[in-house]
């Protein structure tokens, strides 16, 4: 069976798509993840020579002038590309001009049901659905890289030009290559990764090998994509749509947030009748903290105040 998990989380929503029990594809987004792709609004051109306009909710770059605008002129805008959290600064968000009327963006739950897939709501007193189907798995492989599959291994590493997949694994290499392809595609579209990817395979002497391995990727990368042929190093590069941050860039690019919201997620499933007192690390104690609509939503949900103290 096939069917989209979602949870409407406190501070961010989850979804996954799983197969035969496993997550195949997920998504993530957090309540402060700013201008949405399809968020279509009237913005104001404020630097011309960057296309920089400014919106109710951010910034955002225009991919292209419309002729003859000025600097203050008043526009419509749809955002087609989400900020993407980098070391040290942040991708701006992309926008183009429309005429299109205003409207706001379509949200996580939104986007997955347009999919006609069936999606079933989780609720925190139900089992938990989404840990079956590998979601601890899921966040350890985008935070720390590290990615097993059955004759080897990858190193996957999200950096500012591209996310690079390296391959470590026994001989034969020709089929240590063939089965890292396939765990690099389904990494990929598991982690929602987009933009330049680069992949590190064993050297494989002669074009057919190399070639086998190219066809690999062709059957198990869903969606659109370009990529280049392995080169004599055996080093092969994708090119994919990236609309908004893959899971890995958004569990690096804030790891605080990430705890957070995971001891949420946490404290929510506490069970009636259990301790309200908890420990946190401070650092996720002092973010939780800082937001009140989270601890009211908490109180709400599971209909007491929890203690929080720091470890």
């Amino acid at each position: 069976m096939t069917e989209w998990l979602y949870e409407g989380g406190i501070g961010e929503a989850r979804a996954a798509l799983v197969e035969d029990g496993r997550i195949v594809e997920a998504l993530i987004e957090p309540d402060d993840i700013g201008l949405r792709v399809g968020t279509i609004a009237c913005a104001r051109l404020i630097d011309r020579s960057t296309g920089r306009v400014s919106l109710e909710g951010g910034e955002a770059i225009l991919a292209k002038l419309p002729p003859g605008i000025t600097e203050g002129a008043a526009l419509t805008v749809e955002i087609v590309r989400e900020a993407i959290p980098e070391p040290g600064r942040a991708k701006p968000a992309r926008a183009l001009a429309t005429d299109a009327p205003p409207a706001p963006a379509p949200d996580l739950l939104a986007r997955i049901t347009a999919t006609g897939v069936p999606v079933r709501r989780l609720r925190a007193h139900e089992p938990d659905a989404l840990e079956a189907a590998g979601w601890s798995e899921l966040l350890d492989e985008a935070q720390t890289g590290e990615i097993v599959f059955p004759r080897g291994a990858l190193r996957m590493t999200p950096t500012p030009a591209m996310t690079l997949f390296d391959v470590d694994g026994a001989a034969p290499l020709d089929t240590l290559a063939l089965a890292a392809a396939q765990a690099v595609a389904q990494a990929i579209r598991r982690h929602g990764i987009g933009g330049s990817i680069g992949i590190d395979f064993p050297t494989l002497p002669g074009k057919a090998p190399r070639q086998a391995v190219a066809e690999a990727i062709d059957t198990h990368l869903h969606g659109a994509f370009e990529r280049t042929t392995m080169n004599g190093f055996g080093f092969l590069q994708i090119v994919r749509p990236r609309p908004r941050a893959s899971i890995p860039e958004r569990l690096r690019a804030d790891p605080v947030g990430a705890a957070a919201r995971a001891a949420l997620r946490s404290l929510e499933r506490t069970p009636p009748g259990a301790p309200r007192q908890h420990r946190l690390p401070a650092a996720v104690l002092a973010r939780i903290t800082s937001r009140a609509d989270w601890l009211a939503e908490l109180a709400r949900r599971t209909g007491v105040l929890h203690e929080l103290t720091g470890l």
